[in-house]
């Protein structure tokens, strides 16, 4: 299960939104995550469902590696749509009573919608780790932000954590992995007892964790060091940021998934 996260992974590759601006592709991903919040309908969700469909067929990412990515999350969007089913009411007379549990049919539409709303979020940011890597990564984030430099604010330095972040995901899983495989061979059980007992067993690893990750940090912050890395100051790129015809084609993709988006809300209201 912890092998399945994708979230900061890269695939290489050379498709067409491999080859987007790195730019463009954060921006296209934050305006994706809004677009979903405005549709409020299941009939506005198929333009979101065929958008999302071309983008993973264009990127030649597999869809098993999509669908991996949504199994960890799984807990998680159960527990959304229970506490929506069950601590929503409506106007209209419950679908199903029994003692304090009351269910009725607002929830059970706002629970479809919160867990749709997550699996296309995780998707989303997942194709775009996907297909970006680390160092356009942390150059797209620094251009967008190089404006708010005039008003103090540390772009590159930013740019390079929230990067580091990402890509260390994957390595933070995977030791994780490795601790509990190796507190099983010595007796530890993650697997038996009720959802409380599991997650009690889980606290033992969290100390091996951190330590590790701690060293982790030390090491990557004397690598860079010994590489002589001091900000952003009078930093050179071998490879500068172009927008080509390709980004415009994704740019106009996304605004005219937000126009149909925003005309199915008010024709579906």
């Amino acid at each position: 299960m912890i092998k399945d996260i994708t979230i900061g992974q890269y695939i290489p590759g050379d498709s067409f939104v491999h080859k987007l601006d790195p730019r463009v592709k954060i921006l296209i991903s934050i305006i994706y995550i809004i677009d979903l919040f405005i549709v409020n309908s299941f009939k506005g969700y198929i333009f979101i469902v065929a958008f999302t469909f071309i983008s993973i067929l264009i990127s030649k990412v597999k869809f098993g590696y999509i669908y991996k990515g949504l199994k960890p999350i799984l807990i998680l969007a159960l527990i959304t749509a229970a506490l929506n089913i069950f601590m929503t009411s409506g106007v209209n007379p419950p679908l199903f009573k029994w003692k304090f549990i009351t269910v009725y049919r607002e929830g059970l539409i706002l629970a479809a919608f919160m867990v749709l709303r997550l699996i296309f979020l995780i998707i989303g940011t997942s194709l775009l780790t996907l297909t970006t890597s680390p160092i356009e990564l942390t150059d797209g984030i620094e251009k967008l932000l190089t404006p708010m430099k005039k008003i103090g604010v540390p772009a590159h330095e930013l740019a390079m954590m929230m990067t580091i972040a990402l890509r260390f995901i994957p390595t933070l899983m995977d030791e994780t992995d490795k601790i509990m495989k190796a507190q099983m061979a010595r007796g530890a059980d993650f697997e038996s007892g009720n959802l409380i007992n599991r997650a009690k067993s889980l606290i033992p690893i969290l100390v091996p964790l951190f330590i590790s990750s701690f060293r982790r940090a030390d090491e990557l912050a004397m690598a860079m060091e010994a590489r002589c890395y001091r900000g952003g100051d009078g930093r050179t790129r071998m490879k500068q940021l172009k927008l080509t015809n390709r980004d415009f084609v994704a740019s106009i993709s996304i605004i005219v998934l937000v126009v149909i988006s925003v005309f199915s809300r008010i024709w579906w209201a």
